[in-house]
């Protein structure tokens, strides 16, 4: 059922440690459906009508693009709020991606 599916993605996204970031890939992977990194996005486009905060903004693209910027109400939103953790974002883009890559696996 799509609903399980999209609370799998938040309790994985809540997990991201503040300063971290992961993909939409590696979350779906997580979940044991690799092809499914579209359907993390849409859970995550959905997540802020929760009531327990979702950090969706720590999750990007597998470049490190912040791909998912339009769906935080504001242009900047998603930045500003990654920026705020510690995490340098240039032509939307982070920096040091690699470095700051989360994978679940950690807090198993």
């Amino acid at each position: 059922m799509k609903t399980d599916f999209f609370e799998q993605v938040y309790q994985v996204t809540r997990m991201i440690p503040k300063g971290r970031v992961t993909t939409y890939g590696i979350i779906a992977d997580h979940l044991g459906s690799r092809q499914s990194s579209r359907m993390v996005g849409w859970a995550l486009n959905h997540s802020h009508a929760k009531e327990e905060f979702v950090p969706a903004h720590r999750v990007v693209n597998r470049n490190g693009m912040l791909s998912g910027k339009h769906h935080f109400g504001g242009e900047k939103t998603m930045e500003q709020l990654l920026k705020s953790e510690g995490i340098e974002v240039i032509d939307d883009k982070i920096l040091n991606f690699k470095a700051l890559l989360w994978y679940p696996t950690e807090n198993l």
